[in-house]
């Protein structure tokens, strides 16, 4: 479904995966630690396969992320810790020694429930916008990992007092380290915005978003308007019908939705979806007239007036906006008051 799977912020598959231990599932995480030459991923950059054989974030798409697919299923319910080399130019997995330009190192470990207190505490410095690393360390001497924080607290396994240091080290860079058996990497953070519709407003929406620092996936039915000629700061593109992406979309809590799409019956499906979700923000373009005959069918089906309430509508901040490009901004502003509001 996506056309250009680049995917929103990497450190939210925690989120996805405290979800679905939740839910009694367990998988495999699969982490970018290392690109070369044309390689189409950042370091970072995470997916996750379960038991179940769903698929959250990405690691590139095409051939690089089936790879990674087939290994994680392969080793799945072993615990193993595997790194793959996968070079992009000859589209093939071969061993740690091969060498060439173009190709990328992922480490694939196994996600079960006695990391969890890990992956709660890496959500927890999302949420609260707090600076940490995550370290992990694999090979011979065992899988473990750990979430660092500022103060230097250190949640999950033990680290020594020299991984300790250089790990600090590295958050006040806000890098992120590869070495013989570890991985460290600062815990980043994103706020991810879905813009359904990929008309002109959108365009400028998608741009403004992405220059105020939300992650930007861009959804429409149309293929000839979502894609990435149209929108190449997006961090991900998905194209399908309306009602059937939301398989493939994450909602955790921390989504912002704007829903600007090009009819009023597209709006209504997104809204009524988007509504029986959890979100950080929703907000829908529209005359009051129309988002009134929006509101009273979603309340015929049961969704109650305090849920409805809560949606911006019309969207974005009341600036007399005219242009698109205006209409982007306030749209972005209101954005912008929503996730700084002190609570």
């Amino acid at each position: 479904m996506p056309l250009d799977p680049r995917g929103k912020g990497a450190m939210d598959i925690f989120n996805t995966i405290l979800s679905r231990l939740r839910q009694g599932s367990h998988g495999v995480l699969a982490t970018v630690v290392r690109r070369a030459g044309s390689a189409p991923r950042d370091v970072g950059s995470k997916m996750l396969v379960t038991d179940e054989g769903r698929v959250f974030g990405t690691v590139g798409g095409g051939q690089l992320e089936s790879e990674a697919y087939a290994k994680a299923t392969e080793i799945m319910g072993e615990g193993l810790t595997v790194m793959l080399r996968v070079n992009m130019d000859a589209t093939r997995v071969e061993d740690r020694a091969m060498l060439c330009g173009g190709s990328v190192d992922i480490l694939l470990e196994p996600v079960r429930e006695e990391r969890r207190a890990v992956y709660e505490a890496v959500g927890r410095c999302i949420e609260d916008r707090e600076r940490a690393m995550v370290l992990t360390r694999f090979g011979p001497r065992g899988f473990a990992k750990s979430l660092i924080r500022g103060d230097e607290t250190v949640i999950g396994d033990h680290v020594d007092r020299q991984a300790l240091d250089r790990c600090m080290d590295l958050m006040n860079l806000s890098r992120s380290e590869l070495s013989e058996e570890t991985f460290a990497e600062p815990v980043t953070i994103t706020v991810p915005l879905y813009i359904f519709g990929a008309g002109h407003v959108s365009q400028h929406l998608s741009r403004v978003a992405k220059a105020a620092g939300f992650s930007v996936t861009v959804i429409d039915d149309r293929k000839e308007f979502a894609n990435i000629d149209r929108f190449s700061e997006a961090d991900a593109i998905v194209t399908g019908q309306f009602r059937d992406v939301f398989s493939s979309l994450d909602f955790t809590g921390n989504e912002y939705v704007a829903i600007v799409t090009r009819s009023q019956e597209q709006d209504a499906l997104v809204l009524e979806e988007v509504l029986r979700r959890n979100t950080k923000y929703v907000g829908m373009m529209g005359s009051t007239r129309k988002i009134g005959i929006i509101m009273e069918s979603l309340h015929k089906k049961g969704l109650e007036r305090k849920t409805t309430g809560s949606v911006h509508a019309p969207i974005g901040l009341d600036i007399d906006a005219e242009t698109p490009q205006e209409v982007a901004v306030s749209i972005v502003a209101e954005m912008i008051k929503v996730k700084n509001a002190k609570h």
